[in-house]
């Protein structure tokens, strides 16, 4: 036979022999979330800023990193990377170095002084953010790029929350952590140190506040209970960190 089997069919047989049925379904497109997106608990287009990343295009794939995450250098230091659990790549050899390369580009905005785009337009309304932790910073970074004015007030001497007094210097090094806080204060955020608010309702009517987001965090420690009698003095780990 010179001619494929197909070819050699009248065309009335194609519905018999299901030859050409399949030309009358159209493709249907499904945006599905990637299972790395999905695990994320910072909600980051992972696989969104590692293409620019693998092309070399380092600046574009911080900027879409931040457009979710504004601390990349920290994040990628600390984050226990639940998106390599979920990688698919881990189902044939090896998950993708995702946390890795968040540092990377963490630490080259850094270096080479990437700055965070100022908003385009201004929206008139000032919100008041209590804490300076990652919630509180994420807060004042995100509303900042909406085009408001942004109040950070914090208790504590320095900004940073349990990101500073929560985590060792070794694995955080601080001053990674006030270059990323930096960063989002010089989009215009103010930043009040060694302010408590007492009465919040007193403190937006006296600076006049449209809104306000606590992030007063969690800085109280677990304690076990454990009966020790007249044992060494146990300290709590929140203790412990702060000294450090």
């Amino acid at each position: 036979m010179d001619k494929p089997y197909a070819i050699t069919l009248d065309p009335g047989s194609s519905l018999a022999n299901k030859t050409g049925a399949w030309r009358t379904a159209r493709p249907v497109y499904l945006d599905r979330l990637p299972p790395c997106n999905h695990a994320c608990p910072a909600g980051e287009n992972i696989q969104g800023w590692l293409y620019p990343a693998e092309s070399g295009d380092y600046e574009t794939a911080w900027r879409l990193l931040t457009q979710d995450n504004p601390l990349p250098a920290i994040m990628g230091r600390v984050c226990y990377h639940p998106c390599e659990g979920a990688c698919n790549r881990g189902k044939l050899d090896e998950s993708v170095g995702i946390n890795s390369v968040e540092r990377f580009l963490g630490d080259a905005a850094i270096k080479r002084g990437w700055k965070f785009d100022a908003p385009k337009l201004e929206s008139g309304k000032h919100v008041l953010v209590v804490g300076a932790g990652p919630s509180g910073l994420s807060a004042a970074y995100h509303l900042r790029r909406l085009g408001h004015r942004v109040t950070i007030v914090e208790a504590g001497p320095l900004a940073g929350g349990m990101m500073r007094f929560g985590i060792p210097k070794y694995r955080l090094p601080r001053d990674v952590l006030d270059a990323e806080v930096k960063r989002i204060l010089d989009m215009g955020v103010a930043l009040e140190l060694k302010r408590k608010v007492t009465d919040i309702r007193d403190t937006m009517r006296e600076g006049g506040f449209d809104a306000a987001f606590l992030a007063v965090g969690a800085h109280i420690a677990k304690r076990a209970y454990i009966p020790a009698g007249e044992a060494a003095h146990m300290l709590d780990a929140m203790s412990v960190l702060r000294g450090m």
